[in-house]
């Protein structure tokens, strides 16, 4: 497994959200890979999510994505997980919003020699009942906010 692939097809997808793109966001997919985003919503191929992606960055101002990549591993030959944390500041705000704490998983496969994403999904970290999880997730990622 190549890591720094990986990680690098992660990054592209951020980078692709902070910055208000939908074709950089759906750049590392596979032309078969598929997105469940935050709400529960699917969306299957490279066109369709970067149609889907400039659709929302159009109508809404979206708030930039704080990440701490948490794990990078092989699950067999020619693939690989990635889960990452995430924490949102909303715009106008200086602060991560706990209610957009979240985890997101990356499954990315090897097609040829090139590596590509052919799943992305975005879960809620609510942690119904323990706000002390959710508290230390906060805190964990605004230590990544101060330090960027």
């Amino acid at each position: 497994m190549d890591e720094a692939a990986v990680r690098e097809l992660y990054k592209q997808i951020i980078d692709g959200w902070n910055g208000h793109s939908g074709e950089g966001f759906a750049a590392p997919f596979a032309e078969d890979g598929e997105m469940i985003g935050f709400d529960g919503s699917r969306t299957a191929g490279r066109e369709r999510i970067a149609s889907e992606l400039g659709r929302i960055f159009a109508d809404h101002e979206t708030a930039p994505y704080i990440v701490q990549v948490r794990e990078v591993r092989a699950v067999g030959d020619g693939a690989a997980v990635l889960q990452a944390a995430v924490g949102m500041v909303p715009p106008g705000k200086s602060e991560i919003e706990p209610s957009r704490n979240a985890w997101q998983t990356l499954v990315a496969e090897r097609h040829g020699g090139d590596w590509k994403v052919v799943l992305f999904q975005t879960t809620p970290a609510q942690y119904h009942g323990r706000p002390e999880e959710v508290e230390r997730m906060t805190r964990e990622l605004t230590a990544v906010l101060k330090a960027a």
